[in-house]
């Protein structure tokens, strides 16, 4: 007769929903917190799991911090898969993307505040990680093959890396959403009202594609 399984020991059909829970708890402390301050008796705690179910899955914080991480970024590549940006037209699909980045992080302001904690620890914990290469790559080979077809269409002018213009879509959205506090008292200005973020995502636009496209 086989052992009956501690209550530690996750069964098989609850595993997954276990782990979606605790990263779910994870990932708005550490939003909260950052690495340095987030606590994992929070995490147990708002989440209704026992703390050393934690440390079973995912072993130390600094674990639960990285899976977060990799479910943050598996999160935003899935739904860049939704905009089936190989189907649109090239420019289109230039000015989709940067429309869906700004709108994304603007939905998503854990995803920015997460990305400032792992910096701080320079990007230590994803360079551990080979998923999160895996999950990114075919995004800037998609947005390669988009600049390809805009270069053969006479649109796009050549030699553009994708990867280059990707970080500066991202930077775009990333630096005015992030330093948003820091602008207003240094220019006196709310960039957040309706209008201003209408204004800032044109500029991105107008920005980019002025750049991709052949004068």
């Amino acid at each position: 007769m086989s052992a009956t399984p501690t209550p530690l020991e996750p069964r098989t059909r609850d595993a997954d929903r276990s782990q979606l829970i605790i990263l779910d708890a994870a990932r708005e402390e550490f939003a909260r917190y950052g690495l340095a301050g987030a606590r994992v008796d929070r995490i147990a705690e708002r989440a209704g799991i026992n703390k050393r179910l934690i440390y079973y899955y995912f072993e130390s914080k600094d674990g639960l911090f990285l899976a977060v991480l990799e479910q943050t970024y598996l999160d935003i590549r899935e739904a860049e898969k939704q905009l089936h940006l190989e189907e649109l037209p090239p420019a289109q699909a230039i000015r989709r993307l940067t429309e869906f980045t700004w709108d994304y992080y603007l939905a998503h302001p854990e995803f920015l505040t997460l990305l400032n904690s792992e910096n701080l620890h320079r990007g230590a914990h994803l360079a551990e990680s080979a998923r999160v290469r895996e999950m990114n790559s075919p995004l800037i080979d998609t947005l390669a093959q988009i600049l390809e077809r805009g270069r053969a269409e006479g649109l796009f002018r050549g030699g553009i890396d994708p990867l280059q213009l990707y970080v500066s879509i991202a930077g775009m959205a990333y630096f005015y959403l992030s330093n948003q506090h820091t602008l207003r008292a240094v220019f006196g200005r709310d960039l957040m009202t309706p209008k201003a973020q209408h204004e800032r995502l044109s500029h991105m636009c107008e920005v980019v594609l002025g750049y991709v496209l052949r004068s």
